[in-house]
């Protein structure tokens, strides 16, 4: 008998072996954990040495560019229907192009925006595109200190060398897996990795990173009669935090105080910081992304017809500070400074 349960205890543990390292979700270890705040209280942020090391591979910064000089006529005094960058001069200018020529679309080259037998016509989206993005990275770079801080943003920190950035999103509301009253099912349901793979909302980001739609868990009165904090507001704001935590790498408590999640007295720092990132969101999705909705191509639009968004995982991709909080932007004085109109 005892060697009856001796043989399927050494079972069960190959067993779960197996299922470890082969299933998916599973982490072997070792895995590394700091304190970030008291012993027992579980602010604890927890590390993968093997992941960390292909982020940082991830994230390594390009050459900048020689810096240029402000001296000598201006962009627009040498070049054709110059809109944004009118402040630099044509040596500042050609400098930006040549950098965004590697950070965007390093094996399509200016073919990609511009019609090379014309560089001053707009016939080709991507120009539109490109134009109201370097207005985004300045207003950016400008105006939202209170996320970016000094260290700032290029294309760079979103594009990472491809035309179009790793993370982005479009509003879908996931098919219906049921007819009847289950068809209605405010996105339930649909594990995908907008949501961790749970079954909570499948589109965490419409309405909440692009309007201004209540992000709370927490209601204010006893009733259910508040509208910020009903069982799918509060779902939706939980998948929208698994979303915020992946994309910047860090557990709930990098932000959140475990005793007390929703007090903001007692949270970190941080809390401070995403919130404004959240803000920032919202204002670049519906102030830039959406104004150009009608330049793209229908290939390049949603499934029901929006063009695409921005969300955390677009600049932070797997870090809690963009290229581990490296700043290229102090290095590319053009794109900050002058916010845009």
């Amino acid at each position: 008998m005892r060697l009856g349960l001796s043989f399927f205890g050494v079972a069960a543990a190959v067993l779960l072996t197996f299922a470890m390292l082969f299933t998916s979700g599973w982490t072997h270890p070792p895995i590394r954990s700091y304190a970030t705040g008291y012993r027992g209280t579980g602010m604890e942020q927890v590390v993968n040495p093997r992941a960390d090391a292909a982020l940082r591979l991830a994230n390594a910064l390009p050459d900048a560019i020689d810096k240029a000089s402000p001296d000598g006529d201006k962009a627009t005094a040498v070049y054709k229907n110059v809109q944004v960058l009118t402040d630099l001069s044509a040596e500042q200018f050609n400098r930006v192009m040549l950098s965004i020529t590697e950070w965007v679309a390093p094996e399509q080259g200016c073919a990609y925006c511009h019609n090379v037998e014309n560089l001053a016509d707009d016939g080709l989206y991507t120009k539109i595109v490109a134009r109201k993005m370097l207005q985004m990275t300045r207003h950016l770079n400008t105006d939202w200190q209170a996320h970016v801080a000094a260290t700032g943003v290029t294309c760079y920190t979103c594009h990472r060398g491809m035309p179009v950035p790793a993370n982005i999103w479009f509003n879908d509301p996931a098919p219906p897996h049921a007819l009847g009253y289950a068809a209605d099912n405010n996105g339930m349901g649909h594990p995908v990795a907008a949501n961790g793979k749970t079954t909570m909302a499948y589109d965490p980001f419409s309405g909440l990173l692009e309007d201004k739609q209540s992000i709370r868990v927490v209601a204010t009165q006893a009733l259910p009669t508040d509208a910020g904090a009903s069982i799918q507001t509060t779902e939706r704001t939980y998948a929208l935090m698994i979303h915020m935590s992946e994309s910047l790498g860090v557990n709930c408590t990098f932000c959140h105080n475990s005793r007390a999640f929703s007090q903001w007295a007692e949270s970190t720092p941080q809390r401070v910081t995403a919130w404004h990132g959240i803000q920032m969101v919202r204002d670049l999705n519906a102030n830039y992304l959406d104004s150009i909705k009608a330049s793209f191509p229908e290939n390049r639009l949603g499934p029901h017809g929006d063009g695409p968004k921005l969300n955390c995982a677009t600049c932070h991709q797997g870090v809690n500070k963009p290229l581990y909080g490296v700043s290229m932007a102090k290095d590319y004085p053009e794109l900050g400074g002058v916010s845009a109109p």
